[in-house]
């Protein structure tokens, strides 16, 4: 997880979030489903000689598909952050093995934001960063609040330009 132990001297954290909730809405779904399917398998399986391997089989099954369809994403949301912080944009992600992608402030030339019906009622949307260098431009899909992180991102960029205009002199 991102903290405050890794910033720069004299950088501090404004903002950190993950994506919004409704990224694991179909897994909780999908596990919902899940539980009920066993549930009426194990339920339909006759007493008898057989009955053990068969509701073993139903069981490994059922936790292979909770575990594929519902743990993992689940995993991948909570470990997937985004911050602003005064100087950058950090992006961190990954269950086993962490990757991370920051973008300086000072290159940040544009920020936009999208949403349709839905994710305004869900309150979330797609944000987009246009920076100068090599990757261009960073789309992110489901973050919550995305108007306010927008605005937010776009208000420290000026101030990165104004304070960094300010040591020039």
């Amino acid at each position: 997880m991102a903290g405050a132990d890794d910033l720069s001297e004299g950088e501090q954290s404004v903002l950190t979030l993950h994506p919004h909730w409704k990224t694991v809405l179909m897994p909780i779904v999908i596990l919902i489903g899940l539980a009920i399917a066993a549930a009426v398998l194990l339920a339909v399986i006759p007493h008898g000689r057989l009955a053990g391997p068969e509701r073993i089989a139903v069981g490994a099954l059922a936790l292979i598909i909770a575990i594929t369809f519902t743990l993992a994403p689940l995993l991948r949301w909570r470990t997937t952050t985004y911050e602003l912080t005064t100087r950058r944009f950090r992006l961190r992600y990954g269950i086993l093995s962490r990757t991370g992608r920051d973008f300086p402030l000072i290159r940040i030339s544009d920020v936009s934001f999208s949403h349709g019906l839905i994710d305004r009622m869900l309150g979330c949307g797609r944000l987009v960063i246009e920076s100068a260098g090599e990757h261009g431009q960073l789309v992110l899909n489901e973050i919550p609040g995305v108007a306010k992180v927008q605005a937010t991102l776009f208000q420290l960029v000026e101030d990165e330009q104004a304070r960094l205009a300010r040591e020039d002199r």
